[in-house]
């Protein structure tokens, strides 16, 4: 099979099928005579279940499950299904799934020039697609005025910690900017181990290690052993 074009819709008749079935019933469920509870529903109402499910989706990964990472992206897919179907009955500013899919087609084909444009440079390493994905992204919204805009400030601490350290690490700003790193000492006060955490984070930047990750691991032995320690 030939890579497909920008242009091309690459499904198989029953992937097409599929998703068009996943959309109907979400359609039915959402319209007058369907199920009450998902008629309620606005984004604002929605936003604890697309967090929640992406996290169970991270725990489907990280445990190897293949049977709960297929469930888990089903679950995931029905948010965006959602939020698209809660969105084309806005009076003001509708669009559906179908400019949702193309927003995204258009956004990957523009940031990826190396694979999409006709005369691009063809094979780069990954360092120099990042770079240029963050350069596209920054010119594509000017509003942003610092590499460390665009970072939800409601994700978990130590999750923003990590991406903001990444970011500005990116932006040559470490330097100019370091982290703290000050040590916690038997009087612990909130802005000592707030610094020691940020330095914690900014460590396991250096030597590549996911923090977020390590934490949940680490959290998951020692409650085992919690666990262990009830019974």
């Amino acid at each position: 099979m030939t890579t497909p074009g920008p242009g091309e819709v690459p499904l198989t008749a029953r992937q097409a099928a599929a998703l068009a079935r996943a959309v109907a019933v979400l359609d039915r469920l959402r319209s007058p005579g369907g199920c009450p509870w998902y008629a309620l529903q606005t984004h604002a109402s929605l936003l604890p279940y697309a967090v929640e499910e992406a996290h169970e989706l991270v725990e489907a990964v990280e445990a190897g499950d293949r049977a709960g990472l297929r469930e888990e992206l089903g679950d995931v897919l029905l948010q965006v299904l959602f939020h698209a179907r809660v969105a084309a009955e806005d009076e003001d500013d509708p669009f559906d799934v179908a400019d949702v899919a193309d927003a995204l087609v258009a956004k990957l084909v523009r940031r990826n020039p190396h694979v999409f444009d006709a005369d691009g440079d063809g094979e780069i390493d990954v360092a120099a697609v990042l770079e240029r994905w963050e350069r596209l992204k920054r010119a594509e919204k000017p509003a942003r005025t610092s590499a460390l805009d665009g970072v939800p400030a409601t994700m978990g601490a130590l999750a923003r910690a990590q991406k903001l350290v990444a970011r500005a690490d990116q932006a040559g700003l470490l330097a100019a900017a370091p982290p703290p790193t000050a040590p916690v000492g038997d009087a612990v006060t909130e802005v000592a181990l707030g610094d020691a955490l940020l330095g914690l984070v900014a460590a396991a930047h250096r030597a590549g290690v996911d923090a977020e990750a390590a934490l949940r691991r680490a959290t998951a032995t020692w409650e085992s052993v919690a666990r262990r320690a009830e019974g």
